[in-house]
């Protein structure tokens, strides 16, 4: 297995740079944090979410909310970390049926998007998180590719590790769904064109595939 494949499949490449565990009590405040943004988000989107009312929701103290989350940005970023991780989860207990990888990515690209068009509001807020996201946020940011790109090679099913020409293929294929994630959010894209248009990139999936032997 390649370095770069490494780095996009192992458990503690999806967790970022390596810092002390969370106690128990931590992460049951943490979790009740990302809960509350997500209620708050899918209630109002991105203007909903005030880190006084996530701190009230929580039952957490402002400070003590700032030192898990530094801005409202951090906290949507991971907040969609935290969607992304249930996904790939639900989607490893039933994952895609299609025969080929071409087919398997898109079907599983689509269930994502169809779950995030179940919530506009917090899919919005999630997005405009993202968009907005300075350098201060970039280990939050690559996580959430580097969840995305896992999600895609689990759907492709590989018997080996993926090559180089493989793993840019899923970028391309990772821009494409943010891009149409964007476009359909935005009134500028229905949702039979955003499944065209997933449909239509997963097939470098096929492109890049390498020649048997």
């Amino acid at each position: 297995m390649t370095a770069e494949a490494k780095a996009v499949t192992t458990p503690a490449a999806l967790t970022g740079p390596a810092s002390p565990p969370l106690t128990e009590r931590q992460e049951a405040r943490r979790r009740r944090i990302l809960h509350a943004s997500a209620q708050l988000a899918s209630r109002g989107g991105f203007d909903a979410v005030q880190m006084r009312e996530v701190a009230e929701s929580s039952q957490v103290a402002l400070g003590t909310l700032y030192r898990y989350f530094p801005s409202k940005v951090h906290l949507l970023v991971a907040t969609m970390q935290d969607q992304l991780q249930h996904m790939h989860t639900t989607l490893r207990k039933r994952p895609p049926a299609g025969a080929e990888p071409a087919e398997r990515v898109a079907e599983t690209l689509m269930r994502a998007f169809r779950a995030l068009q179940r919530e506009p509001h917090l899919a919005d807020a999630m997005v405009r998180a993202l968009t907005f996201a300075d350098r201060s946020v970039s280990p939050e940011v690559d996580t959430v590719s580097r969840l995305t790109t896992a999600i895609i090679l689990d759907a492709m099913g590989l018997e080996a590790a993926p090559t180089a020409e493989q793993l840019s293929a899923v970028r391309v294929i990772e821009h494409t769904w943010h891009s149409a994630l964007i476009t359909w959010l935005s009134g500028r894209a229905s949702i039979a064109q955003v499944k065209i248009d997933i449909e239509t990139v997963c097939r470098l999936i096929d492109l890049t595939a390498p020649e048997k032997s």
